[in-house]
């Protein structure tokens, strides 16, 4: 996987479904993405907001694999970079098939953690008709697939820059698999 980069980069200082790109984003330890709404020790999201605000924020970063926008922009959907809400757009990761715990080096410091699935909302079916069936599936046991990203927090913080080389390590046996966060 030494093909594996970071293809885009996006961030929203609101809570808006999309967010805009950039060509760097600064990531710091222990809450999420400078800038974007969702930074921050506690979590943002509003829903879970609303539920507790004492949550810890598991979801400081959203990545999505571009393979994804290849296949739904291929079934008729128009889905550019940061469309979806993520800030980190990947290229050459199988994401949703590593596990909980898994690291990604970003670039020449910085460091994430892989804490869950991003589990897809009815925003995304308002963004575009359609859109949340094509980001869920069904495995061959019946059971749910999410694809809509992966929710990470950051363990070490450092300017991250389109283009950047991804390293993966994964953690120790056994692994869990990603469940929604």
């Amino acid at each position: 996987m030494s093909h594996a980069r970071i293809s885009s980069l996006s961030r929203c200082p609101t809570h808006q479904f999309s967010k805009q790109t950039e060509t760097q984003l600064t990531l710091l330890a222990g809450l999420g993405v400078e800038g974007d709404a969702h930074c921050g020790e506690k979590v943002k999201h509003r829903s879970r907001v609303a539920a507790n605000p004492d949550q810890p924020n598991l979801r400081q970063v959203h990545l999505i694999h571009a393979e994804l926008l290849d296949e739904l922009n291929g079934q008729g959907f128009t889905v550019a970079p940061g469309d979806l809400g993520e800030n980190i757009l990947t290229r050459g990761i199988p994401l949703l098939d590593l596990p909980t715990g898994t690291r990604l080096r970003l670039g020449e410091h910085a460091e994430i953690e892989f804490t869950g699935l991003r589990n897809p909302c009815a925003q995304i079916e308002n963004f575009q008709k359609g859109l949340l069936a094509a980001v869920l599936g069904r495995a061959e046991d019946g059971s749910l697939i999410r694809k809509g990203g992966v929710m990470a927090v950051v363990l070490s913080g450092g300017v991250i820059q389109s283009g950047d080389a991804i390293q993966i390590t994964l953690p120790a046996e056994p692994h869990r698999p990603l469940e929604k966060v």
